[in-house]
């Protein structure tokens, strides 16, 4: 649908102040949120994050075109909790201790949040035993953890052996990304998946509960 082509091409460049009435025209010509998200602002950032980390573009392109999305997402947000929507995940988010980069992270909470997941957002620099307190509290189906240096990636095992020793039950699903972090160094540490970006994180959250 060519109205959904220009949502995404209006993100991906971030024009902010042309994305609410392209949703709204969409809504009006019969889309409903999942097919704007999915077909609109979900696609755009996955490019914007391909081409973040190609360095064609940098951090202020990608701050607009997430605020772009974000913008978009408010309009849904009330048909959204209005309509007969499928039970969707609650997500404790974070990044490990010792990293204060939140951009991926921010970008990956922006995504969960436009397709109905609750998402617990910790922050950055968070100690296992927050991640731990906010499990407790919130009962998550997942939880989802980044680290962008590879001083830092050591965190997600400490948080892992942590989570594993408190034998809650049920015990969240384990899902880790971030630049430096592999299939391979997952599977060492005990998560149960590996996200290469935001748009893979969400796609395998979604899976889980179709």
């Amino acid at each position: 649908m060519a109205i959904l082509d220009d949502i995404k091409d209006r993100t991906m460049t971030g024009k902010l102040n042309e994305i609410e009435d392209l949703v709204n025209t969409a809504i009006n010509n019969g889309s409903n949120p999942d097919d704007i998200i999915q077909n609109g602002f979900i696609p755009a950032m996955e490019i914007v994050g391909q081409r973040f980390q190609k360095n064609e573009i940098y951090i202020p392109e990608m701050l607009v075109a997430a605020k772009t999305m974000n913008k978009g997402l408010e309009i849904l947000k009330p048909l959204m909790i209005n309509q007969e929507t499928k039970s969707l995940a609650t997500v404790v988010l974070g990044t490990v201790k010792g990293d204060l980069h939140d951009i991926g992270k921010n970008l990956v909470r922006i995504m969960m949040e436009g397709v109905g997941m609750k998402v617990i957002d910790l922050g950055t620099d968070v100690a296992h035993e927050k991640f731990i307190e906010a499990i407790k509290i919130h009962n998550p189906q997942i939880l989802a953890m980044s680290a962008l240096l590879t001083t830092t990636m050591p965190a997600m095992g400490a948080t892992i052996e942590t989570l594993k020793k408190t034998e809650l039950d049920p015990c969240p699903f384990i899902l880790v990304g971030g630049a430096p972090v592999t299939p391979e160094f997952a599977k060492q540490i005990g998560a149960d998946d590996y996200a290469d970006n935001a748009g893979e994180a969400v796609d395998k959250i979604k899976v889980l509960f179709q």
